[in-house]
Parts: structure tokens; C-alpha cells; sequence
């Protein structure tokens, strides 16, 4: 059995009533529900189609704008993460895996040329029980202070004053070393603390942060227990051995000696960091720099390539007689700042070296697209090295502060609130009032249909019960006839 919905089943008893008349033979004959709806179809067709035509029109309109939007957005932030990737940024290579070189953050490479030889690690101090315990074996609750300062060469510590708030250890803290470890490291006081195990069992390893003025002292109050963590100075002057004294780096760069408290050296070379690794043995790590001229070469044919991609994509959204967007002044506007971007100045030079694309080889083509004339791009990295590389630094401003900042500034000014941004919530508007005024004629149409379908229907009433008496006069009128 077919089910119908309750507006299904009154539409079809409407239509079969006014065909009743009909199919009887009686009424005006005519197919009334027909004729209603081309009575209601004509009176409401040019409003209906005009409404099509500008819902049409939007979508396209809409469309075109995202399109043309997530274009020009893709294009300036898939720059401006190959800008900060460092790939296209020269980078610092080191002779030997004793030294490892990183670029600073902001960081310009050039004419590197450093030796380095590290002597020393920077170290922190390092201190564990001497004897172990059974393993879950406690120590019992107290407190332990710390102290930092220095050692000197005779051994002796000198603290160097800093307020460190004592560590307590509960009864459940101290009922295992681990409970005491982790109680130890939770404090951040400085010193973190883990436990090791061996065939003497198990013990407490303290250490402490990189340098020579990290050492420290520890003294434990209340269980006497808890003593077995003691660290003095000199050494054995505690229940704790000292297994790795707390030092600084110690390295030359050009013959000229460091020392640091940390492995990680930032400052010794300009815009350089040194991660040491290991000592390097009296043989001195060579630092230097590799410009990245193929991976430039390549990037400026990408840049072309994605350019004209995306200015494919605006001319197509605004020309003249197809153009979706031919009459929106943003997307045109966008397609002006396009034109000009070989022109836009990449850096503040002022020495007479190249600042716009189109001095290093990038030309524009009859059509607005671009094409890399590779002899002249060639020339420039070979001239211009560092130029061109300034062209793909990282940088914020619309003009002199390269590509990438240029490119994000026209796209900016496109998408934001006063570009593509605006028109995008003007159609959004557009298309939702429109929205509203279908609806409004849609219900306009029912209305004038359902008036139609009464009136027709009464006036069939009509025309059946005049039929109905002629009908009736007319047998009278026979037997009248008969009779006579």
C-alpha cells in the first residue's frame, strides 16, 4: 500500500473533486486545475524568473569569490612557509660532528668562515648514594635544603646565597626512594632526581643544571636516614658521592677563548648557534656557509608557475562579458595589484643591486602572466647572491621587506574587510534576502492558486446545477409531449 503524506492526499482529493464535474459529463467541461496553474504560472513568471536569474547569478558569484580568495591566501602562505622553512636562507655547515651549527632565528649568514675547538663540555653535577638498599626500601620522612654556588680548585664550595625553599619529605614520600625521588624533582628547586638499580640494589641519582656555577649541597634533617643523600664538599663530606663535578664549556674560536655554561653557544659567531657535542681532540671544526643558489633558482620558477596559476584564475572571474566578479571592484582591484607585483621593490637596496623580480629575470608576458628568463636569473645569483636571498627573507612590510611580505600584503588587502571580504558579505546578504522574497512568492503563488481553485470550483457548482434544471425541464418538456 502507498503511503502519502497528509498535503499529498488533500492535493489529490482537490484535483479529483474539480474532475468530478467532468467526468460526469456535467459542469463546464473544462479542466480547472489546469487552468489554474496557467493562470497562476503566467501571472508569477516573470517574477519567478527574474528571482532564478539573480540566484544564479550570486552563486556564481559567490563561488567565484572563494575561489579567487582561497587562490591568492594558498599562494602567500605556502610562500611564507617556504620563506620561514629556512630552505631558502643560506646555511651554516660545520666540519666535524663535535660542533653542530644552527641559524639564529633572524639570523643573516654570510662570508662565515670560523675554527672552533672545544676542550670541554659544559657538565652538571652529577651526585648518587654510595651505598644502595633493598629495593622498596624507605627512608623515612624530613627535609632536605639545597645550596648552589661554585667549587673552587681546592675543593671548596662557596654558596652563592640564592633562597631555596626546603624540600619535604612525608612519611609517604620517604616510604620508597622512588617516592623521595619524585618529591625531589616535583619541587623544581633545581635538582632533579631519579632511582638506579644494580646488583647492590637500589639508590637515589641527583643532578643538577649545566656550569660551574651550578653546584650544590644537600642536607637532609630528621630521619636519620635520609642522611645517606647528604652532599658536601670536600668530597666525601656526605653520605652522597660526588660522581660528576658541575663545569662550563670551555672552546676557542679563532684562538680566542669561551667559556660557557651551557653546550648550546649562541653570540660566539653572528647569527650562529654551536651546539657542542663532543670535544674535538686538538683538531678544529671549520665553520662555514652554504648559499642555497639551486634552491632559489628553483623557487623563483615556482613563484612564476603558482603566480600564474592564480592570475588565471581572477582574469577568468573578471572578464568583461563572462567574468562572475566583472563588476566587483575588489576582484579587479586585485587583478591591478597582480599586474604591478614584478615591479613591487623586495629590498631597500640602495648599492645598485636588483630589488624587483623583474631585474632578476622574471618577465611579463602580453597576456599579464610571467615566465623566467633563466640566462638573466642565472646571471643574478651569480652577481647577487646575497640580493637575492634578501628577496626570500622573512619579513613583515608591504615594500622592501621581500617576496613573501609583498605578496601577503596584496593578499591582505584583497581578502580583508574592505576587499574581497566586503563583497563576500554583500552577496551573502544579497542571497539571503533573495531567499526571503522566493519564499514570499512562493507563498504569493499558493495563495492566488487556492483563491483560483475556490472560485472555479464554485463557479462549476453553478454551471452543474443549471444544467442539472435544464436537464430536468428538458425530460419534463418530453413527457409533457407524450402525454399530449
Amino acid at each position: 500500500m502507498a503511503i502519502t503524506t497528509g498535503s499529498t492526499t488533500a492535493a489529490a482529493a482537490s484535483g479529483a473533486a474539480a474532475n468530478i464535474p467532468k467526468a460526469l459529463g456535467v459542469g463546464s467541461g473544462v479542466d480547472t486545475a489546469a487552468l489554474v496553474k496557467s493562470l497562476v504560472d503566467a501571472q508569477f513568471a516573470g517574477k519567478t524568473a527574474r528571482l532564478t536569474n539573480q540566484s544564479e547569478t550570486l552563486t556564481s558569484q559567490i563561488s567565484a569569490l572563494a575561489e579567487v580568495k582561497s587562490g591568492i591566501g594558498g599562494f602567500a602562505g605556502a610562500l611564507t612557509t617556504l620563506v620561514k622553512s629556512g630552505a631558502l636562507a643560506t646555511q651554516p655547515t660545520s666540519s666535524s660532528n663535535a660542533v653542530r651549527v644552527t641559524t639564529l632565528p633572524g639570523g643573516r649568514l654570510t662570508g662565515i668562515n670560523a675554527r672552533v675547538e672545544v676542550s670541554r663540555l659544559a657538565s652538571g653535577q652529577v651526585a648518587a648514594m654510595r651505598e644502595g638498599v633493598a629495593a622498596g626500601t624507605g627512608l623515612g620522612s624530613g627535609t632536605l635544603q639545597l645550596s648552589f654556588g661554585s667549587v673552587d680548585g681546592d675543593g671548596v664550595f662557596a654558596a652563592d646565597g640564592r633562597a631555596i625553599p626546603p624540600i619535604t619529605i612525608s612519611d609517604a614520600d620517604g616510604a620508597s626512594l622512588s617516592g623521595i625521588a619524585a618529591r625531589i624533582t616535583a619541587a623544581n628547586a633545581g635538582v632533579t632526581a631519579s632511582v638506579v638499580s644494580d646488583a647492590k640494589g637500589e639508590r637515589i641519582v641527583l643532578k643538577g643544571p649545566t656550569g660551574a656555577a651550578q653546584a650544590f649541597t644537600l642536607t637532609a634533617t630528621g630521619d636519620p636516614r635520609l642522611s645517606r643523600l647528604d652532599v658536601g664538599f670536600p668530597q666525601g663530606a656526605g653520605g652522597a658521592q660526588v660522581a660528576t663535578q658541575a663545569g662550563n664549556a670551555e672552546l676557542t674560536v679563532d684562538g680566542i677563548a669561551l667559556s660557557r655554561d651551557s653546550n648550546s653557544v649562541s653570540g660566539a659567531i653572528p647569527g650562529v648557534r654551536l651546539d657542542l657535542q663532543s670535544v674535538t681532540g686538538g683538531v678544529a671544526a671549520s665553520i662555514g656557509s652554504s648559499a642555497p643558489t639551486d634552491a632559489l633558482s628553483q623557487a623563483v620558477t615556482n613563484v612564476v608557475a603558482t603566480f600564474n596559476e592564480v592570475l588565471a584564475s581572477v582574469k577568468t572571474a573578471t572578464d568583461p562579458i563572462t567574468g562572475a566578479l566583472r563588476a566587483d571592484p575588489a576582484a579587479t582591484a586585485l587583478q591591478r595589484a597582480l599586474s604591478r607585483f614584478t615591479l613591487t621593490p623586495l629590498t631597500n637596496a640602495t648599492d645598485g643591486s636588483p630589488r624587483t623580480l623583474a631585474e632578476i629575470g622574471v618577465a611579463t608576458n602580453r597576456d599579464g602572466t610571467l615566465r623566467v628568463d633563466t640566462a638573466v636569473l642565472t646571471k643574478a645569483l651569480a652577481s647577487y647572491p646575497a640580493t637575492i636571498e634578501a628577496m626570500f627573507a622573512a619579513g613583515t612590510a608591504a615594500s622592501g621587506d621581500g617576496l613573501s611580505a609583498a605578496l601577503n600584503a596584496i593578499s591582505a588587502t584583497a581578502t580583508g574587510a574592505t576587499g574581497l571580504g566586503a563583497s563576500e558579505t554583500r552577496y551573502t546578504k544579497a542571497k539571503a534576502a533573495l531567499g526571503n522574497e522566493q519564499l514570499r512568492l512562493t507563498e504569493q503563488s499558493t495563495n492566488v492558486s487556492t483563491r483560483m481553485t475556490q472560485q472555479f470550483a464554485a463557479s462549476e457548482a453553478r454551471v452543474a446545477a443549471y444544467k442539472a434544471q435544464q436537464t430536468f425541464m428538458e425530460n419534463q418538456i418530453k413527457m409533457w409531449s407524450k402525454d399530449g
